[in-house]
């Protein structure tokens, strides 16, 4: 199997090989190459990954996702699971990374706040299947908005996520899907994962942010 830095490259080349809506002027002020992937932060044998839609300006910057105001709010929430207090204004969130795998449908920050085509989340998708099936450890994957949860539709039964997420209690239940990759040689991988939806933690997101922090506890007592 290739390391890690390896599939980075590749996603790398796979960017240079065609153009796609790249907010170049945020990497440029982040001194970073626009086709450098960021691909996930954390620790790949942990055993919950949060997955999110896209980057964010503080996230190029800081080189790693879910970094921003809403990754702000994960962060805390994960904090507070783990270590059962308050996050005060000295704390460094970033230990939280420790424990969980951050990562996105697309490892690029999409120009405006617009989310990505389904044609370039295709595009990109068997670099995500690999992290998640060949690299990452974990089975517990906590979706963040309607994109994230979307993306893991072609794993579940035709369907099956779409019934799924029109239920009132999506956001306490959850559903198994399997996951496919296939290695450098061409070889198919699987693995099983249960997939835990919950909304966007954007402040226009009027309808669930405030809930938000309560709706993340719930789902890390979970696990």
């Amino acid at each position: 199997m290739l390391n890690i830095e390896q599939l980075i490259a590749q996603i790398q080349q796979e960017a240079e090989s065609a153009t796609f809506p790249i907010d170049e002027p945020v990497y440029q002020a982040a001194g970073l190459s626009p086709t450098q992937p960021i691909l996930y932060a954390g620790n790949l044998n942990g055993n919950l990954c949060i997955f999110a839609r896209d980057l964010g300006k503080d996230e190029v910057h800081a080189r790693q996702p879910l970094y921003g105001a809403a990754g702000k709010l994960v962060r805390k929430g994960l904090y507070r699971a783990i270590y059962g207090k308050e996050p005060d204004r000295d704390t460094d969130l970033q230990i939280v990374c420790d424990r969980v795998l951050l990562t996105n449908t697309v490892p690029y920050k999409p120009t405006g706040n617009k989310a990505y085509s389904e044609a370039v989340k295709q595009r990109f998708r068997p670099f995500i299947e690999q992290l998640l099936v060949l690299y990452w450890q974990g089975d517990k994957i906590i979706t963040l908005g309607n994109e994230a949860f979307n993306w893991f539709a072609p794993y579940g039964a035709k369907g099956a996520l779409k019934e799924f997420f029109e239920e009132s209690e999506r956001y306490t239940k959850s559903i198994q899907v399997t996951l496919q990759a296939k290695d450098e040689q061409g070889n198919q991988h699987q693995r099983l994962v249960t997939l835990m939806p919950l909304p966007h933690p954007s402040p226009l997101n009027q309808k669930y942010y405030a809930q938000f922090p309560q709706l993340l506890q719930q789902r890390l007592a979970e696990i």
